[in-house]
């Protein structure tokens, strides 16, 4: 239900603004996440044994209800986009589930691979109208780093399929084809779109303001400051205790890390933390190709490293965790609708979307993984999570949201706090009895609840 009801709450916020163009693509997005997920139904109805017959008839129903819906409410053009993004997701299904079986879930599958299609329709179009001229530079250098990174990793799964990937020569030709991949398409693709030397307008923006130059010089202390967690927590591994893994506190370390990095940047300049969260989610998924493809130099040296802070989540041969922690923490701020907020803020509750992230992940749900841990007794029905970990990670977000109000002064919440505490109680209760990644999950469904 994410992807339809992100689609509905965008439409809605920017119907009410007048963006007719955001209005229309949040149709769009609605309509195709319906349409995915109506897919990925059909597929399992078909591979279970006995095939089930009432959910046959309600599948049947769904689908003559969302073709129905589409008939009425979109143009041609927009049926045709929305058929592209399925495509997309159909072919990348097939080509990721089969290199890299065990690595999702399918609503890790539907949420991860339903957005890189929707990014990738969204490169495609927009490369195809550059003239029109529409569009901010920094979703451009989203949409073309995601892509870049995606296609970066197909072309080296596919050839190490051929090729030992841990030899020397192997590694050698992994820098030198990403370094092609990058200058030779990558940057010419960007180039394109915003009419200007990546390069050049990267450092341009990065250093415009003595602000950004003091948020890059916190943010690089703080990333020294992860590291060295790892570090520390790798020396302390002792030759007796192999097996000997990361404690869920030590694991929320992390959260905090990532709080102290977000906040500052949503306060004082939330474009930079936009381009920043991209660079670093294009790190993050680079060092993952280097670990699992066990490139040298440092291939075996990261492998060691984060083998330490694995979970049960993490079952197949790829380590998505802190992938997702990233992502989590950054959609919200991706996905803002800025055409749709005059002043750069929503009124209301609306306020709040940029730090859903923040709030469901980095306080909440830390907050109810210690407290729950160490302190909790009674646990909810048919889960293993507690009553104490939720309300003390529901008390852990109100006051976080009052410190949002004391420091950010764009925020003006206009007497939305029922509404604001129920969002936070309902988040914090599908955290205690969710099955899905929570790092993902969470901050999605905080922002819909505060856009609504």
């Amino acid at each position: 239900m994410v992807i339809p009801l992100l689609g509905i709450a965008m439409k809605e916020r920017c119907k009410s603004a007048g963006i007719v163009y955001f209005e229309r693509f949040g149709i769009v997005v609605a309509s195709a996440g319906m349409l995915v997920a109506l897919f990925l139904s059909v597929i399992a109805v078909g591979i279970t044994k006995p095939v089930p017959t009432n959910t046959c008839i309600l599948t049947g129903v769904a689908g003559s209800i969302i073709i129905y819906t589409m008939k009425h409410s979109l143009t041609v053009s927009e049926v045709i986009e929305v058929l592209e993004v399925l495509l997309i997701f159909v072919y990348l299904s097939m080509i990721l589930l089969y290199l890299l079986p065990r690595c999702f879930t399918p609503g890790e599958a539907l949420l991860v691979l339903g957005g890189i299609s929707f990014v990738l329709n969204q490169l495609i179009k927009r490369s195809l109208n550059v003239i029109e001229g529409r569009g901010d530079p920094i979703d451009f250098f989203l949409l073309v780093a995601v892509v870049g990174v995606v296609l970066l990793g197909l072309f080296f799964t596919v050839l190490f399929v051929f090729m030992d990937s841990g030899t020397w020569i192997s590694s050698m030709f992994f820098h030198m084809m990403t370094a092609v991949l990058g200058l030779g398409v990558i940057m010419p693709w960007l180039y394109r779109l915003i009419q200007r030397n990546p390069l050049f307008w990267l450092l341009q923006f990065l250093f415009q303001t003595q602000t950004r130059v003091y948020l890059l010089v916190y943010w690089t202390f703080l990333a020294a400051s992860a590291c060295g967690v790892v570090f520390y927590q790798n020396a302390k591994r002792s030759s007796e205790s192999k097996k000997h893994q990361a404690s869920t506190i030590t694991r929320k370390y992390f959260h905090f890390i990532v709080v102290a990095t977000y906040v500052p940047g949503l306060i004082y300049d939330r474009q930079l933390l936009y381009v920043a969260a991209v660079l670093c989610l294009a790190v993050f998924i680079f060092l993952e190709y280097i670990r699992y493809f066990r490139i040298k130099p440092f291939g075996q040296t990261l492998r060691h490293l984060l083998s330490l802070f694995l979970d049960e989540r993490d079952s197949g041969p790829l380590i998505l965790t802190h992938i997702y922690l990233l992502l989590g923490m950054s959609l919200p701020v991706w996905l803002f609708p800025r055409p749709c907020a005059p002043k750069g803020t929503l009124s209301g509750a609306g306020a709040l979307v940029p730090y859903s992230g923040v709030l469901a992940v980095g306080v909440g749900d830390t907050i109810a993984s210690i407290f729950g841990s160490t302190m909790g007794e009674i646990k909810w029905p048919g889960t293993k999570k507690t009553v104490e970990g939720t309300m003390t990670a529901i008390f852990a977000q109100i006051i976080a949201v009052a410190l949002i109000l004391i420091f950010d002064s764009s925020v003006n919440l206009n007497s939305s706090y029922a509404w604001i505490l129920a969002s936070v109680s309902l988040v914090s209760l599908l955290e205690a009895y969710t099955t899905q990644i929570d790092n993902l999950l969470l901050p999605l469904y905080l922002q819909i609840m505060f856009m609504a």
